[in-house]
C-alpha cells in the first residue's frame, strides 16, 4: 500500500503530502494518528507537531522558516503561516565523511564520445556559429537559415502545413512531411544569438567573452565561425584572449570575421560560408570511440521544481552524482540562490577550508546584490513552485541541493570559470534555469541533466539535456520533453539508488548518441548570458 504521507530526514517537524488528503482524514503516521484540518494537495507539507509563531520549521533536516502564526499539528503549511529563514554560516565546521557507492559494474564501462586534442572527450560533435555582439544577430540567423535549409535539411513541421493549409483554405493538410537525410553523418551545425557584446559595462562583455571561449573549448565542439561589427565592446582580442588563457594550446579551427572590415552583408555572408563549411566537411572526419566514463561531465539542473523533486529527481541526480564521483568523473551544481539554507552542509563538504571560504564569500556577494536591487533570496520560488508545494527559497534549495549527492566538493568556480578537477564542482550562476544551464555548458559540462516537477523544454545548442520529472503524471502530459521519469520512487517501487542507476545507464546511451534527448529533437537551442552589470 502507497503511502500517504512522508518525512524527508528524521529530524523534520513537517511531512510531505504523497496524495491528495481531504480535510478531516486520518493519516496513520509511525503509529500515531494525525488528523488533516485542512484539505492538502499532494506535495504540500502538513504539521508533525503544534508550532507557535516563531518556532523553527525543518525540512530535508536544516531551517526552512519560522511559523507567522499558530499552525496545528496536521495542519497546511502555506505562505501565509510560514516565512522563509536560513541559518547562518560564517565557515567551516566539520569535516564529512563519504563512502562512496559501490561502481564495479560501471568500472570498465564505455561510452562513445569525440575524442579531442586536448584530452577531453565530447558527446556531440557541434560546429557552433555565434556573434561577439547583438549587432550581428541578424547575420547569424540568415546564416542559420541557409545551413538549416542546405545542409540540415530540416524537414517542414506540421505547424508550418497547418499554416499553409489555412492560407489556402484547406482544412485538411495531406502534404507529407518528408524528412532527408543530413548531409554530414557526424557533425552538427548550431547557432547562437544574443543581446550582449555592447552598451553595458566592459564587465559585462569580459564575462561574456569568457562564457563563449568556454563553448569554443567545450569538449562537445569541434570549431565555430565567430562574426563582429568591429566597434563594440566586446572586441575580437578580448575573445581571443579569454580564449587564449582557457586553452593557450587549442588546435580546433575558430574562424573570425568582422563586417566593419569586410563591406557588403552580401560579400561577408559568401566569404564565411564557403570558408565555414569547408571546415565543417573536415569536422564531420571525427568519429566516435570508446571512452571510459571519467570523461562524463556532468551539469545538474532543475527547473519548474515541485513539491515532489526533493524527494524523487532530485535524490536520483544526486545518487549518479555520487556513482560519476566515484568513477573518477564530474559532476557540476550551480543555481546559488538554492543552496540559500544549506551552505553549512555544503562548506563542510568542502575539500578543504579555502574552497569553502570561497563559496561563502560568493554567495554572500550575489545575496549583497539581489538585496541592492531592492529584492532577496527568499523571492526565488516562482508562483508555480509555491503552487506545488514550495513555499520558502530555504524549502527550494534544501530539495534542490539533493542533486548533489553527497560527495566531497572538491572546487568551487565562479561565473565563466571553467571546470578542471575530477569531482564535485560548485559553479556560481544565478536559479534561473537558462542562465544556469547556459553556464554549466561554458564551464565544460558535456552532458546536462535537467529535473523538472512542472515541466520546462529547456535545451541547449552544444550540450545534450535530459530532462528527468519528478511524477508520472506530468511525463505522461508532457511525454515530448521529458526523458526519464522517477514517480515510482513516490508510489515506493523502486529505491533512489536503483532509479539513479538506470538514470547513469541512460546517460551512457546518450553520451554515445544512440539517444537522442527529447530537446535535441524538438530543437530546442536556448542560450542566456548572465548580465550582472548595469546598461550604460
Amino acid at each position: 500500500m502507497q503511502k500517504r504521507i512522508i518525512k524527508v530526514n528524521p529530524k523534520d517537524n513537517v511531512a510531505v503530502a504523497l496524495i491528495d488528503l481531504p480535510k478531516g482524514d486520518v493519516v496513520d503516521f509511525n503509529g500515531d494518528a494525525i488528523q488533516i484540518l485542512s484539505f492538502t494537495k499532494a506535495k504540500h507539507k502538513i504539521a508533525l507537531q503544534t508550532f507557535n509563531p516563531g518556532d523553527q520549521i525543518i525540512m530535508y533536516g536544516v531551517l526552512v522558516g519560522v511559523a507567522n502564526t499558530l499552525i496545528a499539528l496536521g495542519d497546511l503549511l502555506t505562505t501565509e503561516n510560514v516565512k522563509h529563514k536560513s541559518s547562518k554560516v560564517e565557515g567551516k565546521t566539520a569535516t564529512l565523511s563519504w563512502d562512496p557507492p559501490n561502481v564495479d559494474k560501471w568500472v570498465d564501462k564505455t561510452f562513445m564520445g569525440y575524442h579531442r586534442e586536448d584530452g577531453q572527450v565530447g558527446t556531440s560533435n557541434v560546429w557552433l556559429f555565434f556573434p561577439l555582439v547583438f549587432c550581428e544577430n541578424r547575420n547569424i540567423e540568415m546564416l542559420k537559415d541557409v545551413f538549416e535549409k542546405e545542409l540540415l535539411h530540416k524537414k517542414a513541421n506540421s505547424h508550418r502545413l497547418l499554416l499553409r493549409s489555412l492560407v489556402n483554405s484547406n482544412d485538411h493538410p495531406s502534404e507529407e512531411i518528408k524528412e532527408q537525410l543530413k548531409t554530414f553523418e557526424n557533425i552538427d551545425v548550431k547557432f547562437i544569438t544574443h543581446q550582449g557584446g555592447c552598451g553595458g559595462i566592459r564587465q559585462d562583455s569580459e564575462s561574456l567573452a569568457k562564457l563563449l571561449a568556454g563553448y569554443v573549448h567545450n569538449p562537445n565542439v569541434a570549431g565555430c565561425t565567430v562574426l563582429s561589427l568591429g566597434c563594440q565592446n566586446l572586441q575580437i582580442q578580448v575573445f581571443e584572449d579569454a580564449l587564449k588563457e582557457l586553452a593557450p594550446n587549442i588546435k580546433k579551427p575558430v574562424l573570425i570575421y568582422e563586417q566593419q572590415k569586410m563591406g557588403t552583408v552580401d560579400n561577408m555572408l559568401s566569404t564565411i560560408i564557403t570558408d565555414s563549411y569547408e571546415a565543417i566537411k573536415k569536422a564531420n572526419n571525427i568519429v566516435r570511440k570508446p571512452a571510459p566514463l571519467s570523461n562524463l561531465k556532468v551539469g545538474l539542473e532543475c527547473g519548474g521544481s515541485d513539491g515532489f523533486s526533493g524527494i524523487s529527481a532530485n535524490p536520483t541526480l544526486g545518487h549518479v552524482s555520487d556513482l560519476l564521483v566515484a568513477l573518477q568523473g564530474t559532476a557540476i551544481l550551480s543555481e546559488f540562490p538554492e543552496l540559500c539554507g544549506v551552505e553549512q552542509e555544503l562548506v563542510n563538504r568542502c575539500v578543504d577550508e579555502e574552497k569553502g571560504e570561497k563559496f561563502l564569500s560568493l554567495m554572500k556577494a550575489f545575496e549583497k546584490s539581489v538585496v541592492d536591487a531592492g529584492s532577496g533570496f527568499d523571492m526565488n520560488p516562482s508562483p508555480g513552485n509555491i503552487k506545488d508545494g514550495l513555499i520558502t527559497d530555504a524549502m527550494k534549495s534544501a530539495g534542490a541541493a539533493k542533486k548533489g549527492g553527497n560527495s566531497p566538493v572538491v572546487d568551487v568556480l565562479d561565473y565563466g570559470e571553467y571546470v578542471t578537477k575530477a569531482g564535485l564542482n560548485l559553479l556560481c550562476t544565478p536559479g534561473n534555469d537558462v542562465e544556469s544551464t547556459t553556464a554549466m555548458a561554458g564551464s565544460g559540462a558535456n552532458i546536462i541533466l535537467f529535473t523538472t516537477g512542472l515541466g520546462t523544454p529547456t535545451g541547449n545548442p552544444i550540450t545534450p539535456v535530459i530532462k528527468v520529472s519528478s511524477n508520472t503524471e506530468m511525463a505522461e502530459k508532457m511525454s515530448d520533453i521529458i526523458d526519464v521519469e522517477t514517480g515510482a520512487v513516490i508510489r515506493g517501487e523502486k529505491s533512489i539508488e536503483e532509479m539513479g542507476e538506470e538514470l547513469l545507464e541512460f546517460i551512457i546511451e546518450v553520451a554515445s548518441g544512440t539517444i537522442e534527448t527529447k530537446a535535441d529533437a524538438l530543437n530546442q537551442n536556448d542560450f542566456i548570458p548572465w548580465k550582472r552589470g548595469v546598461s550604460l
